[in-house]
């Protein structure tokens, strides 16, 4: 049961939001909104956001539908100058939107800046994508033709974000698909809307034409599947839960749809006997308790050899110990609150869960000290000597909980890593360059970390995504997010001046 203060509510410096459509700002028809409260201390309201409704979505989707010819005959280079234009923007006001989200959402100063500086590195990478947007030319098997494959944007794109990285995933999402040639229809999560209002707010100030880009914020309840099945929505781009993500699949695939998803993680490390120790220990720490646990490729498990098992157990826990729970915004604090109440309950939900599945080393409780009293803190956890098929073990928690189990040797450590159901981040700690390769052969996850950050800190260069319930193939950033974001359209041009037949004459 939460123990917060109830006090009066802070407005002083709360943020209205509205929608964006077909390049006005307006409010939602329904005229309810939802009061955003800061995670560190309820009582302040950061946002007040619509809570819109299905005619609101679809003046979104009848915007990006009707700006749809017009942006995919603006040439390309034209497009990513405008993504690279905002990525600049984005850069100036870095500072504040950092700030911003820490208020909103609750993560910690450092990473929100670090939130704000992948959108940045996203525009800038996708700004040269759009001299380049890669197709091809091969020999034909005939004389005086040529086959040539280009890139054709897929159409109206909806991108479903969660509140986790506000401003990174839109990026992600928006920023290739903008560049490839698509219009989108963006549904973020209410819980972080003004960070996404000022994204949107650095596309408008670029140069974004009206239509191109529109943002309607609703919950998935108010929503329902109308983005997944209206027959002008061409691809569904998801972040969120699997149970959802399942069901963008299911309906959208009778509508023939393209759609790509990102569906969490359960994310492990392995340290093997020969690792250094104080490199692993880092990493772990880092990976389970930064943004508070609160990442798809955030570690909820590490999986140990016997031999430095109890060790490493020792470490991380005093480890824990040091670690700064507080305010976001204090730069000395190291591990923020949850984001929202219902977050704070599934965390406590799967801590009592882990109390007769495993040995309760640290945590495992609100953190409640001076201001924390009035906020969704909790105590980084770890649980030891937990069995691969526990709960804690297989679920994904989503929150500062860590389960450690033990294991004899290499092939076992992969095998536990490889028994879940999500496929996204692995790391390993090892000095022997022939079981680091043995593992990142054998592991089954769409990224790997060798003696790095752990399970996190991937680079927007390379693509993102998972195998298994993490995801249903596509992936994001890199060249793959361009790939994702478009179709191959192959084009065969005959200059013989007779009909030549392919397969049949010689």
């Amino acid at each position: 049961m939460t123990t917060q203060t109830q006090k009066e509510k802070d407005y002083s410096n709360a943020i209205e939001v509205k929608n964006y459509i077909n390049g006005k700002w307006v409010p939602s028809v329904t005229g309810r909104t939802f009061e955003r409260e800061n995670p560190a201390n309820i009582n302040e309201i950061v946002s007040i956001v619509p809570l819109s409704n299905q005619e609101d979505i679809l003046k979104a989707i009848e915007a990006a539908k009707n700006a749809k010819k017009m942006w995919q005959g603006t040439p390309a280079p034209k497009r990513a100058e405008i993504i690279y234009k905002a990525g600049q923007i984005l850069l100036e006001r870095k500072e504040e939107l950092a700030r911003l989200m820490t208020r909103e959402m609750g993560k910690v100063i450092e990473e929100a800046r670090g939130d704000v500086q992948e959108a940045i590195d996203m525009a800038f990478y996708m700004g040269g994508e759009g001299r380049r947007l890669f197709g091809y030319y091969v020999p034909s098997e005939l004389k005086n033709k040529w086959c040539i494959a280009v890139r054709d944007p897929i159409g109206v794109v909806a991108a479903i974000t969660p509140w986790n990285f506000p401003i990174a995933i839109p990026a992600w999402k928006i920023f290739p698909a903008l560049v490839a040639g698509n219009t989108v229809v963006f549904k973020p999560s209410e819980h972080t809307a003004a960070c996404a209002a000022e994204f949107v707010k650095a596309l408008e100030e670029a140069g974004l034409p009206e239509g191109v880009l529109n943002m309607v914020v609703a919950t998935g309840k108010d929503c329902g599947t109308l983005l997944f099945e209206h027959p002008d929505i061409d691809m569904i781009s998801f972040t969120g839960s699997l149970a959802v993500g399942k069901l963008a699949c299911e309906v959208a695939g009778r509508h023939m749809k393209k759609v790509m998803t990102e569906l969490g993680g359960k994310n492990a490390i392995i340290v093997m006997d020969d690792a250094n120790l104080d490199l692993a220990v880092d990493g772990i720490t880092w990976s389970a308790f930064g943004t508070t646990g609160q990442r798809c490729t955030a570690c909820s498990r590490i999986i140990v050899h016997e031999k430095v098992y109890d060790e490493v157990i020792e470490r991380v826990a005093e480890k824990i110990k040091q670690l700064r729970i507080g305010n976001g915004l204090d730069p000395n604090t190291q591990v923020g609150p949850l984001a929202f109440e219902a977050q704070l309950r599934k965390v406590e939900h799967y801590v009592e869960i882990g109390k007769n599945e495993g040995r309760l080393v640290i945590g495992g409780e609100r953190y409640t000290e001076g201001e924390c009293a009035n906020g969704y803190f909790y105590s980084p956890t770890l649980f030891a000597d937990v069995e691969p098929n526990a709960t804690i073990a297989q679920e994904e928690i989503f929150g500062p909980v860590l389960s450690a189990i033990k294991v004899k040797s290499l092939d076992e450590a992969i095998e536990v890593n490889n028994s879940v159901q999500y496929g996204l981040s692995a790391g390993i700690f090892t000095q022997d360059i022939n079981k680091a390769l043995y593992a990142v052969q054998w592991i089954r996850t769409g990224i790997c970390y060798v003696n790095g950050q752990g399970t996190i800190g991937a680079e927007i260069q390379l693509p993102f995504g998972g195998v298994r319930g993490t995801g249903n193939g596509h992936r994001e950033a890199g060249i793959a997010g361009i790939e994702s974001y478009s179709e191959w359209k192959s084009i065969y041009i005959d200059f013989s001046g007779r009909l030549q037949r392919s397969q049949i004459d010689a």
